[in-house]
C-alpha cells in the first residue's frame, strides 16, 4: 500500500453512494422476487439460465460458477427448481452425464415479469448510479 494515494473526504462519499444505491436495487430485487412467489436465488439462477452467453441452457457446472457457489449447492437449488416446475434437466447428447439446465415456460413466465420490473427499476435509478460511477472514475476529489 506504500505510494498509494489516500482517498478523499469525497471519494468515500461517492462509493458510500455507490453502495446505498447498489443496496437499494438489491433490496428491490429481493422484494421483487418473493413477491412473484420464489426465493432471491431462485430468480438470479433463472436469469443466469436465460441470460448465458450463446444459448438458453446451461450445465451444473455452469450454473454453480455463474452463482458463485459450490456444485453440490446448484444441484440442490436445481433440485428445488424443478419441483416448482421452473426449470427442467435434459441429459446432453453426447455426453449422457452431462446434464443442462433449461426454463420451462412457468420458468420464462416468472423470469419475463421479474425482469421487466427490474429493467423499469434500473432505468429510474441507472442516472444516479451512472452519476456516481463517473465521479468515481474520474477521480474528482
Amino acid at each position: 500500500m506504500a505510494g498509494k494515494k489516500k482517498l478523499s473526504k469525497a471519494e468515500y462519499e461517492m462509493l458510500a453512494a455507490f453502495r446505498f444505491a447498489l443496496r437499494q436495487f438489491l433490496r428491490f430485487s429481493e422484494d421483487a422476487a418473493q413477491e412473484a412467489g420464489i426465493t432471491p436465488q431462485q430468480h438470479q439462477a433463472l436469469l443466469a439460465i436465460k441470460g448465458f452467453p450463446g444459448r438458453d441452457r446451461v450445465s451444473v457446472g455452469e450454473l454453480a460458477e455463474r452463482l458463485q457457489v459450490a456444485h453440490h449447492s446448484a444441484v440442490g437449488l436445481i433440485d428445488r427448481l424443478v419441483m416448482e416446475k421452473l426449470v427442467a434437466r435434459e441429459a446432453s447428447e453426447e455426453d449422457r452425464r452431462r446434464v443442462f439446465i433449461t426454463l420451462t415456460r412457468r420458468g420464462e413466465d416468472v423470469l419475463e415479469t421479474l425482469s421487466s420490473a427490474h429493467r423499469e427499476q434500473l432505468r429510474r435509478m441507472g442516472p444516479g448510479m451512472l452519476k456516481v460511477l463517473e465521479g468515481l472514475g474520474s477521480g474528482e476529489e
